[in-house]
């Protein structure tokens, strides 16, 4: 293990946190809020200190260099959300509005991983500028942090394309160009480009503010959906609902669809099988939930923006609602549940287990039926036109299979709290997804809050699990990853 090579990349997290806090004590000095304004740029000052003794004093300029691959990679990802979390819950503790330093550490890393679980029951009293903190962790998160250190500073060695397949969401992460900081910076141009545009299409609706229309694009970006107001999007207009439906959708697309567009490599963009089931999932949630609403006397009038934005809410992951799904049909449920596992696109800024995965199980299920009709036949699974390789393939069914042994487990130790069957597995699903939004107990109204502080523990690692996709995670906790 290369651990100066670990704490230079922590050192510079670190320093780039602190330089992020000066944004929310921008906004508390435009809002007079003073009390904010201190705690953020205190913290920034120290983290700045920290920064330069790491990367200054504790390690050598070169020792990212030196042995830095897959294991290093993995490590200083865990490592660096971990500790950005932890800092990061210091300015809700210190300036009161979450009195708790876990609950503060829970809510930090549920906008770091954009899942938006809150243990807060009334955002509407907190200050401005913890309100755009929150908000802003999750477009830090969307695309990832170290994904942004890459496009800023170049980094020597095997590093790069460790530490991008540790943070980027998905089955394989390639780059979309032969370097992996350019591939760093495209990815962040595309994210801008459709942040900025989101911005604008809602900031002029009357139904939001400026302030509003930034926490609220920062959410839809990283797909995360924490609120500035207590009913999360219910009380903004029409418009920007569809706006932000369709936005979600964008959001929880793969990437690699966009640069193909832009290279216009239409065809091939068009033809990715991942986007198509992706399409289909969605739509095909929306027309069964719509059917049994309209079965079962709910009224299409009302509910009919409501159920399209709510599956795009879902199924990216963001957690963003406008109505009390909670008071809907059994069965709609049971799509929110399937949402929820399915989740957007690999190389996106959702959550979930990722279509891609999905498309592949699916696939391997089909060669193994067909290799029971023609058992001498050979059957290769292919993706895009292109066959993909057993070594993907038992590393999407490895992963399957933690997948399950870890959301088990977690759904027992919850259910220690006492709660039903299904407000239990919903908070599990929830927070090991990076959805944010529950059932039963947990929906709109509701918060996390009622939960021990055990099972909170247990879902920040649920979260961060799920953001970083388990093995990165898994890597912390194995005593030989520790073994020089």
């Amino acid at each position: 293990m290369n651990f100066k090579g670990v704490y230079r990349i922590l050192g510079f997290v670190v320093g780039l946190e602190g330089v992020f806090f000066l944004l929310p004590a921008l906004v508390g000095l435009i809002y007079k809020e003073y009390e904010g304004v201190l705690a953020y740029g205190v913290t920034a000052a120290v983290c700045v200190l920290l920064a330069l003794f790491i990367t200054k004093v504790l390690v050598k300029k070169d020792s990212v260099a030196k042995g830095f691959y897959g294991k290093e990679g993995f490590v200083a990802t865990s490592l660096s959300w971990i500790l950005m979390s932890l800092i990061g819950a210091v300015p809700f503790r210190v300036t009161g509005d979450i009195p708790n330093y876990l609950d503060a550490v829970f809510e930090t890393v549920s906008g770091f991983t954009t899942t938006g679980a809150s243990i807060v029951r009334d955002v509407e009293v907190m200050l401005h500028c913890n309100l755009f903190f929150r908000s802003f962790t999750h477009w830090l998160g969307g695309m990832g942090v170290l994904v942004f250190i890459l496009a800023i500073m170049p980094m020597a060695g095997g590093s790069p394309l460790s530490l991008m397949k540790a943070e980027s969401p998905g089955p394989t992460v390639s780059k979309l160009v032969p370097k992996a900081q350019k591939t760093a910076i495209i990815l962040y141009e595309l994210y801008i480009a459709l942040t900025l545009l989101e911005f604008l299409l809602i900031v002029f609706d009357p139904s939001i503010n400026v302030f509003q229309a930034i926490c609220h694009t920062f959410g839809t970006a990283g797909t995360g959906g924490f609120g500035v107001l207590n009913d999360s999007v219910a009380s903004f207009s029409d418009y920007v609902k569809i706006v932000t439906t369709v936005f979600m959708l964008l959001f929880g697309l793969n990437f690699s669809f966009y640069y193909l567009l832009i290279m216009k490599r239409f065809k091939e963009a068009l033809h990715l099988e991942e986007i198509k089931w992706y399409m289909g999932i969605y739509f095909g949630a929306v027309i069964l939930m719509i059917a049994d609403l309209a079965i079962k006397g709910y009224g299409l009038g009302k509910n009919l923006i409501a159920v399209f934005f709510s599956c795009a809410s879902v199924m990216t992951t963001t957690g963003y609602t406008v109505a009390d799904f909670g008071e809907w049909p059994t069965f709609t449920h049971v799509i929110f549940f399937t949402l929820m596992f399915v989740g957007g696109c690999a190389g996106s800024t959702g959550g979930g287990f990722k279509v891609a995965r999905i498309l592949l199980l699916v696939k391997q299920v089909g060669r193994d039926v067909r290799k029971q009709i023609h058992p001498n036949r050979i059957t290769t699974i292919k993706a895009d036109g292109k066959a993909v390789s057993e070594e993907v393939l038992a590393s999407t069914n490895r992963l399957f299979i933690t997948y399950v042994i870890i959301l088990a487990l977690s759904t027992l130790l919850i259910a220690l709290d006492g709660f039903d069957f299904q407000t239990t597995f919903a908070a599990v699903m929830s927070t090991y997804n990076n959805i944010g939004v529950g059932l039963a107990d947990i929906c709109v109204g509701d918060s996390f809050a009622m939960f021990s502080s055990t099972s909170k523990v247990v879902m920040i690692f649920d979260m961060l699990f799920g953001r970083l996709e388990i093995i990165p995670m898994l890597l912390l906790i194995s005593p030989s990853t520790w073994k020089k």
